[in-house]
């Protein structure tokens, strides 16, 4: 079964990456599209404007965050093709939030496992 990974965009990609997608709505600042290494810019994956921004990466929000962003990725475009992607190959999700514990990579990249299982 191939992997599905997520990484900061400043971490140095490597070869067991697989298919690098941005998951943000925004692009990273300070990093250039060579250095970013990505296949794809998948923005509609990530929060909405709105939730992001109310958000705003805060530890105490995160339990309700994570509960409305699920929400917004019920029947999403997106998903469905990291889902066909992650059939042949190995899929790496790629965020630009200083936390690696309080970002919306991680629910994500939960959400997409939990469905993958029960497909």
């Amino acid at each position: 079964m191939n992997s599905l990974k997520i990484k900061r965009v400043y971490e140095i990609p490597s070869e067991d990456d697989g298919i690098r997608i941005l998951a943000d709505r925004l692009w990273p600042r300070g990093i250039s599209k060579q250095k970013a290494h990505l296949d794809f810019w998948f923005k509609d994956i990530a929060p909405s404007p709105d939730l992001r921004k109310w958000f705003d990466h805060r530890e105490d929000q995160f339990k309700e965050f994570s509960a409305k962003y699920k929400k917004e990725l019920q029947n999403n475009e997106d998903v469905k093709k990291v889902l066909d992607i992650l059939k042949n190959q190995n899929v790496t999700l790629i965020y630009a939030a200083k936390s690696p514990i309080v970002n919306h990579a991680i629910v994500l990249k939960n959400f997409i496992e939990h469905l993958r299982k029960n497909l």
